[in-house]
């Protein structure tokens, strides 16, 4: 997550969030509105040589492949979904793979806490894969260790999920060590303090490491109000007040088959997965968990954050609206924040060397944000800014609110 945007010379750790947005733009506005601030560059010598010679009937080629369509129907169908009592099952087969991955993911993230109990899905998680009511510890590790299988878990804003690997071979023996895991996790209260001890020391260095700082003061930031705000990571704070009796609690309430979505993939016959999950997930009660999706973002007006630590490099950080993972317009923003990318290490790492890795970013949440990222020294810095001032957008095709500056509408800064 990186990119080169203005500084305030004051300060020697600067982070700018980004945030573009108005009342009534929408995500094809945003779209379009990456597309526009590689104007910001076209200006450059970088534009100049790279541009085609309408001659150059070699360099204006361009080839398109398309993938037939019948391959993407024999792909789909490889995939068997089915449900059990309220579990949706998808079952990719891959003939002749000699490994196999399971995911049992558990929708609601953000939305499942609150400020009090931030973490406790992570916490759970994590304390659930170290031992099982028929697989205690020792022998949890030993025979992962002899089976090549690995089970670990992953967590964001919108699912968390439980992730078990392992080899064809071995698939029977680790899919039961996995659906314990699942089912009946040992819960002890030595590996609960040891874990628990483990993500406050995790949660402490996050203000440790400036990046780290950096995007944990720009979700504070622009998820005020918002769900999101709320890290399902939780914080060192709230997870030094959980209990596990708090855990167990939570895992009782939380696995539930209406809340889960397994999928698994690999050289498996889907009607023995469907008789596999019968008798072990299916069995699951129902609950009547309602999917919802969180509430869109909205900037609607420029912002600055500065926060000051004594450093010698800025960490600067623009942060806008995107369009939501589950709507058409993300695809055309994934082609646009792909150019953006590209076009930002261009000018600024390889043409420059003003920064060693600036980066232009594109989220995968519910509630999306893009953005653009970078860090330089202050003389590197400047000199940026300036070169963002010389390149000049106009205010009729993007929200922006000085067509001489590269950062639409609004910022966030943190140094």
């Amino acid at each position: 997550m990186q990119d080169p945007l203005p500084a305030t010379d004051e300060t020697t750790l600067t982070r700018f969030l980004l945030r573009i947005n108005g009342p009534a733009s929408g995500p094809r506005v945003w779209a379009l509105c990456l597309v526009f601030l590689l104007a910001a560059f076209s200006s450059s010598p970088i534009a100049a040589q790279t541009a085609v010679s309408p001659g150059n009937s070699a360099a204006t080629t361009s080839v398109r492949v398309a993938r037939p369509a019948t391959a993407l129907a024999d792909t789909a169908k490889l995939v068997t979904e089915f449900d059990v009592n309220g579990l949706k099952v998808l079952v990719k087969r891959r003939d002749g793979s000699q490994t196999a991955v399971v995911g049992l993911f558990l929708r609601g993230g953000a939305t499942n806490i609150n400020e009090k109990n931030a973490g406790i899905e992570a916490l759970m998680l994590d304390l659930a894969s170290e031992a099982s009511a028929n697989f205690p510890r020792e022998r949890m590790r030993s025979e992962s260790s002899r089976m090549g299988t690995s089970i670990s878990y992953g967590i964001n804003y919108d699912y968390s999920a439980m992730i078990m690997g392992t080899t064809r071979r071995n698939f029977d023996r680790s899919w039961q060590m996995f659906t314990d895991v699942a089912l009946h996790p040992s819960f002890a209260p030595d590996d609960f303090e040891r874990v628990k001890n483990r993500l406050i020391v995790a949660r402490n260095d996050d203000q440790d490491t400036p990046d780290s700082y950096l995007q944990q003061l720009q979700s504070r930031s622009i998820y005020a109000g918002h769900p999101y705000v709320n890290n399902p990571e939780g914080t060192a704070e709230s997870i030094k007040r959980l209990t596990l009796e708090d855990v167990k609690r939570y895992h009782q309430q939380i696995m539930q088959t209406s809340r889960l979505l397994l999928v698994v993939v690999g050289d498996v016959d889907p009607q023995q997965i469907r008789e596999r999950v019968a008798a072990s997930l299916g069995k699951l009660p129902r609950g009547n968990y309602q999917a919802s999706s969180p509430p869109a973002l909205a900037f609607d007006s420029p912002t600055v954050d500065i926060t000051t630590r004594d450093l010698p490099t800025n960490y600067v950080m623009g942060t806008y609206v995107a369009p939501s993972m589950t709507t058409p317009d993300i695809y055309a923003m994934r082609v646009a924040s792909s150019i953006l990318q590209t076009r930002v290490f261009t000018e600024v790492r390889v043409q420059r060397n003003l920064s060693y890795a600036p980066d232009a970013f594109l989220g995968s949440q519910r509630a999306n944000v893009g953005g653009i990222y970078v860090s330089a020294v202050d003389n590197r810095l400047t000199r940026m800014k300036s070169r963002a001032r010389c390149n000049s957008i106009s205010p009729n095709t993007t929200s922006l609110s000085k067509p001489t500056r590269l950062r639409p509408a609004s910022w966030r800064s943190m140094n």
